[in-house]
């Protein structure tokens, strides 16, 4: 049966406490948030999740068909599978689908998955802004979806209606809104999600659901209506550990779910997109999750209101101009392999590996072209250095002002003369040495006329 047939989680490693966030309002609607760095977006965290798929079982060269799906895409207008594709390294063939404009993005990806030929790779990854007490949150979903699955997916169901009012983002906005009128709300995602999973055959038989979950409240509501007990919507609700995470919270929810589901335990998912309609998928089996730590979220940095503020960039209203490595979009097209898989060159003479790949073998001086070799993601600090606060290039200084002091070392790797130049994430660079052990992550690098600039950092492998 067609289905899911390998599951990976990414969160970012920021996490806001829910006493912080009330101290300031005076409520919180989560008890612990998960916040992206200034460097991460749905973007950044779908490749991450992509990525710790393909370490399982995953071939992504066999990879035909790519769903991704947001709420909060880089650009409002422009494709963005396409950039996941390349910098996955998958083939160029690959047909992609996109799906956006509502948190029900993750269940029609997820749909259109299961309908493609072939392997396809489902990314749901979110982080949607709005006022800070009603909840930040992030995450990201990577799913395999296959003939002959682990996990099959024998049953969809749909209900729709029109419920105008409820979350929205007007043209132009990054803010979340919804016109606040409680029970509205409540029965608008009651009757379609429960509409929906009254669709299913032999509902009373899950033992599992992950239902759409604004707040940890929500999916009890819902369930109310459905022959579901208590112990199984707790296994499939995160928000209160990851916060608002829009189309990606449902599909957390389902992963720690699967993550503890034995193989003849039957899971429910059930989403809701906001207009208003309501999807359910049933699931039979269990699935080993890559990146939950014994089935469970894994735990993070905590850091402090203020600084999570920064992060999301609340407090950083200050223009940038001029000046800088202003690199044009053709030339930087031309170096995406280079900024994305570390793809190097090996001299077809002497087997020396140059990064870049261009120009005279830097060993032998031969000028005959330079065969493509992918650098380790994993590599050794051979030189570092702090820019400190106010010294960034231009093109930086948004990034320092919402990160603070930045890292940039020089990494080498083991039996490679190559090394290579990169900023440092997610970790104090003050605490990074000669010698530590670096991992290529793909984060955003800056921004220029409009457009995001994605290239590799490293983060720590301890």
């Amino acid at each position: 049966m067609r289905g899911i047939d390998a599951a990976a989680v990414s969160l970012p490693q920021y996490r806001l406490a829910g006493e912080a966030v009330e101290e300031a309002w005076g409520r919180s609607p989560h008890r612990e948030m998960v916040v992206p760095g200034a460097d991460e977006d749905a973007f950044t965290m779908g490749i991450a999740a992509a990525e710790r798929l393909f370490e399982t079982n995953a071939e992504r060269e066999a990879i035909e068909h790519v769903a991704l799906a947001s709420t909060t895409p880089p650009l409002d207008e422009g494709l963005f599978a396409p950039r996941l594709g390349r910098a996955l390294g998958l083939e160029r063939n690959v047909e992609t689908s996109e799906h956006t404009g509502s948190t029900l993005a993750g269940a029609e990806a997820l749909s259109r998955a299961i309908d493609a030929d072939g392997r396809a790779l489902v990314v749901v990854s979110d982080c949607p802004a709005g006022d800070p007490a009603d909840g930040w949150g992030a995450g990201a979903v990577a799913l395999l979806v296959a003939d002959d699955a682990a996990v099959g997916v024998p049953e969809r169901a749909w209900h729709t209606d029109e419920y105008p009012g409820l979350r929205y983002r007007e043209s132009g906005s990054e803010n979340v809104e919804s016109i606040g009128v409680t029970t509205y709300e409540r029965d608008a995602i009651r009757e379609c999600v429960a509409g929906a999973a009254a669709g299913i055959d032999d509902i009373e038989r899950v033992a599992h659901a992950a239902l759409h979950q604004p707040d940890a409240r929500m999916p009890s509501r819902i369930a109310g209506d459905l022959p579901i007990d208590d112990e199984a919507i707790e296994r499939g609700t995160v928000v209160d550990r990851v916060g608002d995470a829009g189309a990606a919270t449902v599909f957390l929810g389902l992963a720690r779910a699967l993550g503890v589901a034995d193989a003849d335990d039957r899971t429910l998912a059930g989403a809701f997109g906001s207009g208003g309609a309501g999807a359910a998928f049933v699931l039979d089996g269990g699935l080993d999750i890559a990146g939950l730590a014994d089935g469970e979220i894994p735990s993070g940095e905590r850091i402090s209101y203020t600084n999570a503020l920064r992060k999301r960039g609340v407090l950083d209203e200050e223009e940038v101009a001029g000046g800088g490595a202003r690199v044009s979009l053709p030339t930087w097209r031309e170096s995406l392999d280079q900024r994305y898989r570390l793809r190097a060159g090996r001299c077809p003479d002497c087997e020396t590996v140059a990064f870049p790949p261009e120009g005279a073998c830097p060993n032998c001086g031969s000028r005959a072209a330079f065969e493509p070799y992918d650098l380790p993601r994993v590599g050794v600090v051979k030189a570092r250095t702090v820019v400190g606060q106010g010294g960034a290039p231009p093109e930086f200084a948004a990034q320092q002002r919402r990160d603070g002091a930045y890292g940039v070392v020089v990494v080498g790797f083991e039996g490679i003369d190559a090394t290579l130049p990169a900023q440092l994430t997610d970790c104090d660079p003050e605490s990074v040495a000669i010698g530590d052990e670096l991992r290529a992550v793909v984060r955003r690098i800056y921004e220029q006329e409009g457009i995001a600039r994605y290239g590799v950092k490293f983060v720590p492998t301890e």
